[in-house]
């Protein structure tokens, strides 16, 4: 294989991982309301539709600003003066379709990017100390990760929402039980909390 060959195909695993994140983030806020994609459901106001903003916003920096590519989309909650978390949530005003069609050209914006420039070509990170010239590949692996993280904080944000759980419509890679089974089973877990508590003695750091 060659070099190219082999670039080539690590671009687009990466890409391919990237996009199994995408949509796992984005089915998490199918069959719900506009309010409950946009409940607060954790003391610091997680909610679906602002992990999909957050994420739109992600990828139009590292591979729009970062990469000198223009993307076209004023995202106003990254500017100097927007309050803190404003990327983190929707407003009345912001649809969520609106939120949706930003991501996926979000989506198109970063595959073009990374398929113009190759793995190997380099940006700037004016928020990043350590990589002065990071790499595609590097700006690539980052961002896959930071997309898996939300999709983990969307999992159970829906979760809390609904009870729905999974990792996909297709596979929801969770055993198939009913839902005694399941109430026995986080029953079980917290009796083995409680008996864990019962026995725990203090650890001091070194």
């Amino acid at each position: 294989m060659s070099q190219d060959t082999a670039d080539e195909a690590a671009r687009e695993e990466l890409l391919h991982y990237l996009q199994v994140g995408r949509d796992a983030v984005v089915w998490k806020l199918e069959g719900l309301s506009d309010y409950d994609v946009r409940r607060p459901m954790t003391p610091t106001g997680t909610n679906l539709l602002g992990l999909v903003k957050h994420l739109a916003g992600v990828e139009l920096g590292y591979f729009g600003d970062c990469l000198d590519r223009p993307h076209g989309h004023d995202l106003t909650w990254w500017a100097e003066d927007a309050e803190d978390n404003a990327d983190m949530w929707a407003t009345p005003e912001e649809s969520r379709q609106q939120v949706l069609d930003l991501y996926r050209a979000a989506w198109r914006h970063t595959d073009e990017s990374v398929r113009t420039l190759g793995l190997e070509a380099t940006g700037h990170v004016p928020w990043w100390t350590e990589h002065a010239r990071p790499t595609v590949r590097l700006l690539l692996v980052h961002v896959v990760a930071e997309t898996h993280r939300h999709a983990g904080h969307a999992d159970i944000v829906r979760e809390l929402v609904d009870g729905s759980a999974g990792i996909s419509a297709r596979h929801s890679n969770l055993p198939e039980q009913d839902e005694h089974w399941w109430q026995s089973y986080r029953q079980r877990l917290e009796v083995a909390a409680r008996s864990a508590q019962a026995t725990d003695h203090p650890t001091t750091a070194h």
